[in-house]
């Protein structure tokens, strides 16, 4: 546990150094719009997000609006990200949920969370860091591979347990922060193909090359 601990500070020093800036990358100006903005990404790219969630938050611009929207509209709107016929019916029952049972707003409330459609842990733990600055990380496949390439986890580890293991070797007041430089640091310079290993000062604590993670 030391030895990950003074592993934990050297890659600490060095996102502050690559990214001290790092945030959420999904655009949004209401609270709703972010935790509808974290489900649609699943399975899709914050770009690819950012792109349709311009057009459907100018149409549907209050929750109200969203909860009567036409299904098929929707659809036609969020098409490109994928998986659009599901993710359109969890828009309705969202808005429509948040409306009725929280006043319209979203709660910092983990088992009401959880409980909407298209949303898990992953997408809770986002939503609480950035709206509550809860100490949550959210464990997608970028902050996964470098937690694996880096030591922190195991190839067999689920998220949960990277989790877990993440949160019991970070600083608390650090989780957050750290949280979105992770994932950019995967998916900008430790990337799944290509990882930026020559011009990576973590070389020599990483087990990418032995491993071939």
């Amino acid at each position: 546990m030391m030895i990950k601990k003074t592993k934990i500070i050297k890659v600490m020093e060095y996102l502050d150094y690559l990214y001290p800036n790092a945030n959420c990358e999904l655009n949004y100006q209401k609270d709703y719009e972010l935790l509808l903005a974290v489900m649609l990404s699943a399975q899709t790219t914050d770009k690819q997000v950012n792109k349709v969630t311009t057009i459907l938050f100018e149409k549907y611009s209050t929750l109200e609006k969203l909860a009567k929207a036409s299904i098929d509209d929707i659809m036609k709107i969020i098409k490109p990200i994928g998986t659009y016929r599901k993710k359109s019916k969890n828009i309705i029952e969202i808005a429509n949920r948040l409306i009725k049972e929280k006043r319209g707003l979203v709660p910092n409330d983990r088992m009401f969370l959880e409980s909407l459609p298209g949303v898990g842990r992953k997408t809770t733990n986002v939503v609480l860091s950035n709206l509550f600055n809860e100490p949550v990380l959210a464990v997608d496949t970028h902050l996964k591979r470098v937690s694996i390439r880096l030591g922190f986890a195991n190839a067999r580890d689920d998220v949960y347990t990277i989790e877990k293991k993440l949160t019991k070797i970070i600083p608390k007041d650090k989780i957050r922060k750290l949280h979105h430089q992770l994932i950019f640091f995967g998916r900008y310079h430790c990337q799944a193909r290509k990882p930026n290993c020559s011009n990576c000062k973590l070389k020599e604590i990483c087990e990418y090359e032995s491993s071939n993670l």
